[in-house]
């Protein structure tokens, strides 16, 4: 029998994540998290990357009506635009560069969709949207949503590297953006030889590959996989002909979270009932958007549900 190869500590990769790949017609999505073995990173509860992707005159993106509860959508665009409505009344064009922050606490009903100016032209898409789950503290406190433009975050140049800090505190730069936990998330763009240093700050680390090519402490990359870190490891993520990386994570959870549709919480009553009040239509409906809903699935659901 072949012994077992033995752990390098020194390693700062402890686990690879595959994503799951969904083909959506126009576009795919490829999602990281949550899978069966690691449900969260930081605060970091459900990881997409949607696109690249080529959309034709007259086709677009609608992403319906739908709810959530006891979490925070981030939506960040590459290329492309999505109009965000959501039951606050809120009406929010967002464009590459650029964050929206939907805090859903005790409910809260969105859509995103194409603007019509995208969909009368060619146009592209592609975007990462993520779920934080909220601290026991701030699930069920009142919804809220909050853009920040593209000028409004932070970027930091240096050794052949750009980085907009979306979320928390990186590299002397903090982003405006609201955090409920202790939360760090940035877009790195490497030049062709270029590099930074990924620090050892936060409890729970991601890098995720989403295009071009990238290497940490040498070891290359595959874009289109999550790479869990080592805590407390420091470490060198560098190029060769340029990529570009999402950097996530933030503070360990304490207490478990459950996942069921598009609700996440710490108390698998609360999910159940959210499926009830959902059914029976008791969450506000979207001012200017209420034709259309996604209906509650039926038998096993996925994470999230696309028309």
């Amino acid at each position: 029998m072949t012994p077992p190869e033995p752990i390098i500590q020194n390693d700062p990769i402890i686990q690879t994540i595959t994503p799951t790949t969904h083909d959506l017609g126009d576009f795919r999505v490829h999602r990281s998290l949550p899978v069966k073995d690691r449900t969260m990173v930081g605060p970091f509860i459900f990881f997409d990357q949607a696109g690249p992707a080529r959309i034709e005159p007259g086709q677009g993106v609608d992403v319906r009506p739908h709810p959530h509860i006891n979490l925070a959508t981030v939506t960040y665009m590459y290329e492309g635009s999505f109009l965000h409505r959501d039951s606050l009344g809120t009406e929010q064009l967002i464009e590459p560069g650029a964050v929206n922050l939907m805090t859903a606490g005790k409910g809260i009903v969105h859509s995103e969709r194409s603007p019509d100016e995208d969909r009368a032209k060619l146009s592209k898409l592609s975007a990462i949207q993520t779920w934080l789950a909220l601290p026991d503290r701030y699930e069920e406190m009142d919804p809220a949503f909050e853009h920040v433009g593209e000028g409004g975050l932070p970027v930091i140049d240096g050794a052949g590297a750009r980085a907009r800090v979306i979320m928390g505190s990186l590299w002397g730069a903090t982003s405006p953006v609201t955090t409920y936990a202790n939360t760090i998330y940035a877009d790195i763009q490497l030049s062709p030889g270029g590099s930074v240093p990924i620090d050892a700050d936060a409890e729970e680390r991601a890098i995720y590959v989403s295009g071009g090519d990238a290497a940490l402490d040498g070891v290359m990359l595959q874009p289109q996989m999550l790479y869990v870190l080592r805590p407390g490891i420091r470490a060198t993520l560098m190029s060769v002909d340029g990529g570009r990386v999402i950097l996530c994570g933030g503070e360990a959870f304490r207490t478990p979270r459950h996942v069921w549709w598009n609700f996440v919480s710490s108390s698998t009553d609360r999910l159940m009932q959210a499926r009830e009040d959902w059914e029976a239509m008791r969450f506000p409906l979207i001012p200017g958007d209420d034709r259309e809903f996604i209906p509650i699935p039926q038998g096993r659901p996925k994470t999230v549900s696309y028309p």
